[in-house]
């Protein structure tokens, strides 16, 4: 099942097609269920209290011996390893600047993979989500960054970062590509008609 309904997709590309009538910016609109997987860290997680639990227990009480131990240890990383799966535990296992630093590095990603950077005038917008972190960012190319503070950007991401978390993504979205066109259409504003990069909402599942 995707992350948005076909027709709430359809609202995200209006909503773009809408502001870039009004400026030259080029909008991108990104959304991801997730940045990573993160597998190895419930496995780090199991491993090291697999090495410390039973460790601890048999030097306190001396029972297990070599082979009681060395069997305690398995049974504790494999017990901790399907607990932390079936549970869904892992994603709080998960520090959260792990988290946004592999948020922010997907954004980046994309903003390369989009070919943001390759606009005329460096007019690139990406407006990027994840969702799993609830995660997002507004990267711009050099010809916006030198025309609008990245103070603007903050606080549009504040609110929507707010609406993510709340479950109303699709109105993040809607809102925050209005809230940029008013600021793109002042400070970039359209010179003529162009679409240098597709409008609709790209999702990685």
């Amino acid at each position: 099942m995707s992350l948005l309904s076909a027709s709430e997709q359809q609202q995200v590309t209006l909503a773009i097609a809408e502001v870039e009538q009004e400026t030259d910016a080029e909008l991108v609109t990104v959304l991801a269920a997730s940045s990573d997987d993160y597998t190895y860290i419930p496995l780090l997680w199991a491993g090291v209290l697999a090495l410390l639990v039973p460790g601890a227990l048999n030097l306190l009480t001396g029972w297990l011996g070599v082979s009681g131990l060395l069997a305690a240890q398995w049974g504790t990383f494999i017990v901790l390893c399907l607990l932390f799966r079936l549970t869904g535990a892992s994603g709080w296992l998960v520090p959260r600047g792990t988290r946004y630093w592999r948020a922010a590095n997907m954004a980046r990603r994309q903003f390369l993979d989009q070919n943001l950077h390759h606009t005329a005038g460096g007019t690139g917008v990406l407006i990027f989500v994840s969702e799993a972190e609830h995660y997002v960012e507004i990267l711009v190319d050099r010809g916006i960054s030198s025309q609008v503070d990245n103070k603007v950007w903050e606080e549009i991401v504040a609110d929507f970062t707010s609406k993510v978390r709340q479950g109303r993504t699709l109105d993040g979205f809607v809102d925050c590509i209005h809230a940029c066109g008013q600021h793109l259409k002042t400070h970039v504003p359209a010179t003529g008609e162009k679409n240098e990069l597709a409008n609709h909402l790209i999702i990685l599942e």
